[in-house]
């Protein structure tokens, strides 16, 4: 039993070190380092539960009994401490996301937000927090499967997520799930902030889209924008105003996000509705991905990945498809306003192609761009409910608040015009 309890200790503590130190290096390990650290970063509070459990289990079966078991010991309250250090690192985040919004937006920006009159009065229930995959909302209607494009069955669908008093004239926000292109469904991500919004006052719509390696890029791009094309036609049916539009999704989702605000009504997307207006007001990419190229040369690996799987040619062949298929080649002025988000640890996505994007953004962009490096966020932070997902999502409330009325201001200035 001292062994056993040994062991268990070993595994308990790889999970709060891999925490702290992800593996970032191409391999088998990434994947697996990356869900491990996930999982513990954003809920440390039900990882000390688990191993106090053990931790009682195993001395009351006599783990103590000799030395590995009072080295397991040691071991785990190492482990508890490292835990538990996680919750003030978490809090962290709350400043650096404000202080984002304040340097792109301005001190002042928080008077804005509240003239607007959208902002929820106080936190989410801390229940949230010990029940972090109850992700639902009584203050939120939903309607499901609605069909957006003819063909590729469930994969042109949406769901259209309101407030359940109804609305009249409400923003709108386009999620992207992510996935690497190959999987996901949009009721796996982003719920947090869509259910923040929509019981807030605004219309969200979360889209499947057509996934690799059947499809090929651009027709993920093109499914976005089709399904930009309904929000055009009917969004007003759900209380939502078609003439404001912003767009967010995390991973391949921040990818297809960023591309389909910085390609606003290019017919090589649009086949056969290139009359559509496809522009959108605010984009909010979650750790995406922003560059097919590799041209930082960080992880050739996912190049290789991008041949066989997404855009199913060499980039050697044809590098200009790889460009065009990159945000970062894709900056313009005109594009909307940007919020990056991204995390320090994430293992999947190297932070440093989210620096780059953001420094070629905001040397082109005439509009706000803010950025936050969200302290010790894995990949896929804010799925479910944490301390950290919390922030982000007030955050982030607050950013499409600001931007939204920032609009309002504009179209009254055009017409008193």
């Amino acid at each position: 039993m001292p062994w056993a309890f040994l062991v268990v200790t070993l595994v308990g503590a790889w999970f709060t070190f891999n925490a702290y130190l992800p593996h970032r290096r191409q391999g088998g390990l990434r994947v697996p380092s990356f869900f491990a650290g996930w999982l513990t970063s954003e809920l440390p509070g039900h990882h000390f539960a688990w191993q106090l459990a053990a931790t009682g289990f195993f001395v009351w079966a006599g783990a103590l009994a000799a030395w590995p078991g009072w080295l397991g010991l040691g071991i785990t309250l190492a482990s508890w401490l490292g835990l538990l250090a996680m919750v003030p690192l978490a809090q962290r985040s709350e400043s650096t996301l404000e202080t984002s919004l304040a340097s792109a937006l301005g001190p002042g920006y928080r008077e804005r937000v509240a003239a607007g009159g959208r902002r929820r009065a106080g936190q989410p229930p801390r229940g949230r927090l010990v029940a972090p995959l109850w992700l639902r909302d009584r203050a939120v209607r939903i309607a499901r499967d609605i069909r957006y494009a003819p063909g590729a069955g469930r994969r042109h669908l949406l769901d259209v997520y309101g407030p359940h008093a109804g609305a009249r004239g409400a923003p709108v926000l386009l999620q992207i799930h992510g996935g690497a292109w190959v999987i996901g469904n949009k009721r796996q991500q982003a719920l947090p902030l869509m259910l923040d919004l929509a019981a807030r006052g605004w219309i969200c719509v979360a889209i499947n889209y057509r996934l690799s390696p059947k499809a090929t890029f651009p027709e993920h791009l093109v499914d976005v924008k089709l399904a930009l094309r309904w929000i055009r036609e009917h969004v007003a049916e759900h209380g939502g105003d078609p003439d404001f539009l912003a767009v967010t999704g995390g991973s391949a989702g921040g990818h297809l996000a960023a591309l389909s605000a910085l390609t606003p009504n290019d017919p090589a997307y649009q086949p056969g509705f290139e009359s559509i207006d496809t522009r959108v007001q605010a984009c909010v990419p979650f750790y995406g991905v922003y560059d097919f190229t590799d041209r930082l040369d960080i992880d050739p690996g996912f190049v290789r990945f991008l041949e066989r799987v997404v855009m199913k040619r060499r980039i050697a062949e044809d590098p200009e498809a790889f460009e065009r298929a990159s945000p970062i080649c894709r900056v313009r002025s005109d594009a909307p306003s940007f919020f990056v988000v991204h995390g320090t640890h994430d293992s999947l996505v190297p932070v440093a192609t989210a620096r780059h994007f953001v420094d070629l953004l905001r040397k082109a962009s005439r509009r706000r761009v803010a950025y936050a490096e969200v302290p010790y966020a894995q990949h896929a932070f804010e799925v479910f409910h944490s301390l950290r997902t919390r922030h982000a999502v007030d955050a982030v409330g607050r950013f499409l608040d600001f931007v939204y009325e920032e609009w309002r201001e504009e179209r009254q200035a055009r017409a008193r015009a």
